[in-house]
């Protein structure tokens, strides 16, 4: 493999978390598509629910557990069977990961200091 396609196979890997159960969660990166789907499948009242609905971004943003893939929830039941799927260290792992996702780097910050 060469350079260029080490840099782009790194950038578009799929991140992965081990929970505190010792299960690996692939991280698959929501779309804004995504995320429309979200918000249909949790109905009008939900998607206004601002908990819930960051908790269902979380549980939907596991895209295999321990290799197995993991489809996207398509209705409020699907939602909260990941959720309660993953539970509380899941949910925590997938939460410290996003986070430190988009989290700036010392570097990034300094570069934007001032800006």
């Amino acid at each position: 493999m060469g350079p260029s396609a080490t840099i782009v196979a790194g950038a578009t890997a799929a991140p992965t978390v081990i929970d505190g159960s010792g299960r690996r969660l692939t991280l698959r990166r929501m779309t804004s598509l995504d995320k429309l789907r979200l918000f249909k499948a949790a109905g009008p009242s939900l998607a206004q629910n601002q908990p819930w609905l960051g908790m269902a971004v979380l549980a939907c943003s596991v895209a295999e557990i321990d290799n197995v893939p993991v489809p996207p929830p398509v209705n409020e039941q699907q939602i909260e069977s990941m959720v309660a799927r993953l539970g509380d260290l899941g949910i925590s792992a997938v939460a410290e990961a996003i986070n430190e996702q988009f989290e700036p780097t010392p570097a990034e910050v300094v570069a934007t200091a001032g800006n």
